[in-house]
């Protein structure tokens, strides 16, 4: 243990076991103490632009006061009470906003603490509609290839090909997975599209005595950990029609695509005006600003009568301690007023151009492959031979970053924004300037004659 670490780091090293990070090989972690707007400070007094909104929850700032008041007034009010037989104020508050925001057919709110929470109870939804609905013979589920939905169970069988999970394989229900089709350089090929709704069409009719499908389960629009892979919304909304043609459920994971980062509230509103819709939305991360842990699955009504019945066993038997806490809703509740307000979405919009204009500058950098953007995320990679998770790739990236103050979270090779809706265009300019100080030693770490093994 490094003797010249500070008491927090020094009982970080000794009590602590960080997520996603093999704790042998690690780097020091950054010992944060404050944040506020789109910055974090270390106990140096050093600030980082936080320029991944801590693993994509923040939406409008750290420490935002509206938020935090909102907090403090429910927490001497209610902080919590089981949601099992007892309702309350924000919940209900909650759930209607997020229906009256969301596009049709969802009706419903059922809620959950976390983002692999909200995709394991679609899944359970799903099963049990079937099962209820008198066709146990449908028990399969169909997911993109290179999808990610989270790390339980269910969670992990649906996103199996993002290759996170090999130690679980032999615990994981089986999937049927089709090629995505994400955009790149040259655009999406249509027959790259045209292969992926053949594939679907293959398995929504499997041959006799297999099991039948019963949901497709994607992230609309973006693959955020498989690199940020982006999809046309025609493309997603095609697959969705296949599916609901052939009588399959469609399951839209948005907890990262949610609350405007594709460049409308949910993903889900670009893909239903090519006449595409999900039948059941789950939402986490930025659902309360970055606040408290908070999830939930939206379904339609047809979803929610199939589990209507007298006998108790048709009910979804599935809930946690926290469901709905008041303190959860409450942030949720600031945060999605913050998104209304005009000064919110003219912010959003400066993101995005100043995202296009930077990107047109990388577009040129010998070492930059496929700068791209939706919404406010842009991405792009770094070349390298070197593109998987964990690598030594990303970890000179991320230290990197901190040397000029970005706080970066590659994956693998691929460098991408998701700002916060507080950052402003003059911090997001000299974030990319930092980024192209980054890119330039990343080019000079990789000439020929350096021998390096990254390039």
């Amino acid at each position: 243990m490094n003797p010249n670490l500070t008491p927090l780091l020094l009982d970080d090293a000794q009590y602590c076991w960080h997520p996603f990070t093999q704790m042998k090989t690690a780097s020091t972690p950054l010992a944060v103490v404050r944040g506020e707007g789109e910055f974090l400070w270390d106990e140096q007094g050093r600030r980082y632009f936080d320029g991944v909104s801590s693993w994509w929850v923040n939406l409008h700032g750290h420490s935002h006061p509206a938020i935090a008041k909102a907090i403090a007034d429910q927490a001497r009010t209610l902080e919590h009470a089981m949601f099992a037989g007892i309702t309350h104020p924000p919940a209900v508050a909650l759930a209607k906003a997020l229906i009256e925001r969301s596009p049709p057919p969802m009706a419903k709110v059922f809620f959950s603490d976390n983002g692999s929470t909200a995709i394991e109870v679609a899944l359970k939804m799903v099963f049990q509609y079937w099962q209820n609905q008198g066709q146990p013979q449908r028990r399969r589920i169909i997911a993109l290839e290179g999808g990610y939905h989270g790390d339980t169970f269910g969670a992990m069988a649906a996103g199996r090909s993002s290759g996170f999970y090999d130690p679980f394989k032999p615990w994981l229900f089986e999937v049927d997975f089709l090629p995505a089709a994400p955009i790149d350089t040259l655009g999406t090929s249509a027959a790259t599209e045209e292969a992926s709704l053949k594939a679907l069409d293959r398995l929504l009719n499997p041959i006799e005595g297999q099991a039948l499908p019963a949901a497709l389960i994607l992230e609309p629009l973006v693959q955020g950990a498989s690199g940020m892979r982006m999809m046309r919304a025609e493309h997603v909304a095609a697959l969705c029609r296949r599916a609901q043609q052939a009588g399959v459920l469609v399951i839209f994971d948005e907890v990262f695509t949610g609350f405007g980062r594709t460049g409308t509230l949910f993903a889900a509103d670009a893909i239903a005006t090519y006449g595409g819709q999900a039948d059941l939305i789950c939402l986490s991360k930025g659902l309360t600003g970055g606040f408290m842990p908070m999830a939930v699955t939206l379904t339609s009504q047809a979803v929610y009568d199939a589990f209507l019945s007298d006998n108790v066993h048709h009910a979804l038997l599935h809930g946690h301690s926290y469901t709905a806490n008041p303190l959860g809703c409450a942030a949720a509740l600031a945060s999605l007023a913050l998104l209304n307000e005009p000064a919110t979405q003219a912010r959003m919009a400066d993101i995005a151009s100043t995202h296009e204009r930077w990107l047109a500058t990388l577009r040129s950098h010998p070492a930059v492959e496929n700068p791209r953007r939706c919404g406010t995320i842009a991405a792009f990679e770094l070349k390298s031979r070197q593109n998987n998770y964990g690598s030594s790739v990303s970890q000179w990236i991320r230290e990197t970053g901190l040397q000029l103050g970005l706080l970066l979270r590659p994956l693998g090779n691929t460098v991408y924004w998701v700002p916060p809706y507080c950052t402003s265009v003059d911090t997001l300019d000299w974030a990319y300037t930092a980024l192209l100080t980054l890119i330039d030693r990343w080019t000079q770490h990789n000439a020929p004659d350096t021998g390096s093994e990254l390039f």
